[in-house]
């Protein structure tokens, strides 16, 4: 097996997606700009994207990161919302645009078409939760959009099941489509909910860190392959298990949440960055399969199907978004008042992305009557052309499109004042527990101690506080940045001398390692205290 050329994939996405942090270019769409720009290069290998690798292999650790790293408070606040996009509008979205496919491309079979509309219903979460990060969305619509692409995978698989068993002749019926629909949701979920309190016990009852961030690592591949055993959603008992963990993630030693958190950016960024090139390397694959259709046919199509695509999320959202609260009164009371602009932007940011060009990619090539599968080919053309369509045009243009609507973002200022009121209710508790345990006798310290522990909880009190205050003069830093910028410099003194005594011979290399993972520690809290 030669694994340069997925060296040489990893190398080159972490390069881009490093670069594209010193841009205001999104990293996946920067990403996607390069792999059909090095598609054609010499040298350069191809890259077929198999969907056997990116469904089981790719799409969990991709979920699990992005739920677990969700609030699953929010989500529940937000779970009419999201539930209409998740499964309300792929099911609309897979109708509505198999029957215009269906319409606009001559023989094209409605049962094709539909697998068409199946494939390239769900906005996918990759994408919209790196553009979401990016441009800065208020949480609500941060949290709909994450919540839409955690479970439209869901349903749009299930709904790319039916339609593929009628268009490859077995028979699918109504009654059977919806039975199956009922079976990946409820089994999914299932899996999760009973997958979910056994997996937080042995993440709290393991004590070596090294093994529960190996069970971590596990954790989503086990959800997705057991749920997909008993052919239920994979994708559902993913996001279970995720959203209850993370809640739960407090309950884990420090250690382990140090090291688990470390571990996922890197798998985050690594799997993330790859994907969205993987995107744009799939053009040379598309295009030599495109067979008869070339030139400006294959082009008018594709364009229509884009603006289908489009028009049809607008004419799901806006609906959506305000007709249940005129029907609803108990809506009004528990929801609060949806905006024209926030209606806007949930239907702008509709990013297709890999999870739609893998179901593609597994579209058999034949029938069950030996037949060549109805314009597959050309299904795969289209997917791609949207993929990329939605991710330049949409991804490009939503960041101008907020700042167009005045689209009001966060409010930095609000959110260091709750911190701090959290902070301070949360010392006033641990000073009293301080005060309880030192009147133990059995808890005696040394008063110098017992001072060092009063000191740290207080400055974990005002360092909050201190973002508020001025910048200095001088330098233009905050308290903050200077409390930072001087821990940093004194920890890298000490770091010398110790690494001085090492090379002297002094110390050994074991000793050397055990000093420096305290000075590590120390300034991560000392970072994470004014961060």
């Amino acid at each position: 097996m030669d694994v340069m050329p997925l060296l040489l994939l990893v190398a080159g996405s972490a390069a881009v997606a490093g670069a594209a942090r010193r841009t205001p270019v999104p990293a996946p769409l920067l990403l996607v700009a390069v792999g059909l720009a090095v598609a054609y290069v010499p040298g350069v290998p191809e890259y077929a994207l198999d969907p056997e690798v990116v469904l089981p292999l790719l799409l969990p650790p991709l979920l699990y990161t992005s739920a677990s790293d969700s609030s699953y408070l929010d989500l529940r606040a937000q779970l009419r919302p999201v539930a209409l996009l998740s499964v309300g509008y792929v099911l609309f979205a897979t109708f509505l645009v198999g029957w215009a496919v269906y319409l606009i491309v001559p023989g094209m079979p409605l049962t094709a078409a539909l697998v068409l509309g199946a494939v390239v219903a769900p906005p996918d979460a990759v994408a919209a939760t790196a553009v979401a990060r990016r441009v800065g969305l208020p949480s609500r619509i941060t949290t709909i959009l994450q919540g839409e692409s955690l479970l439209n995978d869901a349903t749009a698989i299930t709904a790319y099941k039916v339609a593929l068993a009628a268009a490859v002749g077995e028979g699918a019926t109504w009654a059977g489509g919806i039975g199956e629909f009922l079976l990946a949701a409820v089994g999914g979920v299932g899996v999760g909910l009973v997958l979910m309190a056994p997996l937080h016990w042995l993440r709290t009852h393991l004590k070596e860190p090294l093994l529960q961030n190996t069970l971590s690592l596990l954790i989503p591949f086990v959800a997705y392959s057991v749920a997909e055993q008993v052919h239920a959603s994979g994708v559902l008992a993913v996001v279970v298990v995720a959203l209850y963990l993370g809640h739960r993630a407090w309950e884990v030693d420090f250690a382990t949440r140090l090291q688990e958190e470390a571990v996922w950016k890197m798998v985050a960024f690594v799997l993330e960055s790859a994907v969205f090139a993987l995107i744009g390397l799939q053009l040379p694959v598309v295009l030599r399969g495109l067979g008869s259709y070339a030139g400006a046919e294959a082009a008018g199509y594709a364009v229509a199907l884009f603006l289908v695509v489009v028009a049809a999320r607008f004419v799901w959202v806006y609906p959506a978004t305000f007709l249940p609260r005129r029907l609803s009164a108990r809506i009004r009371q528990r929801e609060a008042d949806p905006t024209w602009r926030g209606a806007m932007i949930t239907s702008w940011a509709g990013m297709r992305g890999v999870v739609s060009l893998a179901i593609a990619f597994s579209i058999p090539a034949t029938t069950h009557g030996g037949l060549p599968f109805p314009q597959r080919n050309l299904i795969l053309f289209l997917t791609f052309t949207t993929v990329i369509g939605t991710l330049v045009v949409q991804g490009l243009s939503l960041p101008p499109l907020i700042r167009v609507l005045r689209f009001p973002g966060r409010d930095p200022q609000a959110e260091t004042l709750a911190e701090a009121n959290a902070q301070a209710q949360a010392s006033r508790a641990a000073e009293a527990c301080l005060d309880d345990l030192l009147a133990d006798e059995r808890n005696a310290l040394p008063q110098p101690l017992a001072d060092r522990l009063r000191t740290v909880l207080e400055r974990r009190r005002n360092a909050v506080w201190e973002r508020l205050g001025a910048v200095n003069p001088v330098t233009g830093e905050t308290a903050d940045d200077t409390y930072r910028r001087l821990s940093r410099e004194m920890i890298s003194a000490e770091r010398d001398v110790f690494v001085r005594l090492r090379d002297g011979r002094y110390i050994d290399d074991e000793m050397l390692r055990t000093l420096l993972r305290r000075l590590d520690l120390e300034e991560a809290a000392a970072y994470r205290e004014t961060a």
